[in-house]
């Protein structure tokens, strides 16, 4: 019998983001012993490792991916067609909705990040996303996502939350209980409805980030000597 209800992980990384080092199967364990009951695997401008979490799990693991655009970056699920980085915002969202993927957009008034949105910018792409991500456990001050909150409530959008986890240790730490849901529509119907759970992550969790990209750049290095 299908739960009544799901937690589910919207926002998180595995090694085949440059700065995340975490195998899907570590991923998908730690998930598992959190009691999650969907993860949506969203590494940086690729689909690889959710496609290759989701053939380690069919059932548990949603395809998605953080994708750069000109403007800023959109968190997307149920991508069957990878999205390459760069794009102008409006193409890009054009691609996904052709493909009838969920978008949302990440940690939007993050102006520590490089992929944080200007607000005529993201006024402009409102009518065709589907939620803004209204708690991001790695942002900081927490200011920032207050302001993504007032903002959806603004534009009557709807809220994702994720842990934005690069580390099995964070996954679980933001997320939302909803009813079940088995396509991109069906979670636009019952996403108003979620209710969330968050917990912001200690900064420090950023150096692991970094970690992983020094690392992956000297294990680079060492290959081609």
């Amino acid at each position: 019998m299908e739960k009544v209800q799901w937690r589910v992980e919207f926002h998180c990384h595995t090694m085949y983001s440059k700065d995340s080092l975490t195998h899907p199967q570590i991923l998908i364990d730690a998930c598992r012993a959190k009691g999650l009951d969907r993860v949506i695997v969203t590494d940086h401008n690729t689909t690889r490792g959710a496609r290759h979490a989701q053939e380690l799990a069919p059932e548990f693991v949603i395809v998605g991916e953080e994708v750069m655009t000109q403007q800023g970056e959109l968190l997307c699920a149920f991508v069957s067609e990878e999205i390459p980085p760069h794009l102008p915002a409006k193409t890009a969202i054009t691609r996904l909705r052709e493909q009838n993927a969920f978008i949302s957009v990440s940690h939007p008034f993050d102006v520590t990040r490089s992929g944080h949105w200007s607000l005529p910018d993201l006024l402009e792409i409102v009518p065709l996303v589907d939620a803004i991500e209204t708690f991001n456990a790695r942002c900081y001050p927490t200011r920032f996502n207050q302001q993504a909150t007032a903002f959806a409530k603004e534009n009557r959008l709807s809220g994702t939350v994720g842990s934005d986890a690069h580390t099995a240790w964070e996954l679980g730490r933001a997320t939302l209980l909803l009813s079940p849901f088995h396509s991109a529509d069906d979670l636009r119907a019952v996403l108003p409805h979620a209710r969330a759970h968050t917990r912001s992550t200690p900064l420090v969790v950023r150096l692991s980030s970094r970690y992983a990209v020094l690392r992956k750049k000297l294990m680079k290095n060492r290959s081609s000597i």
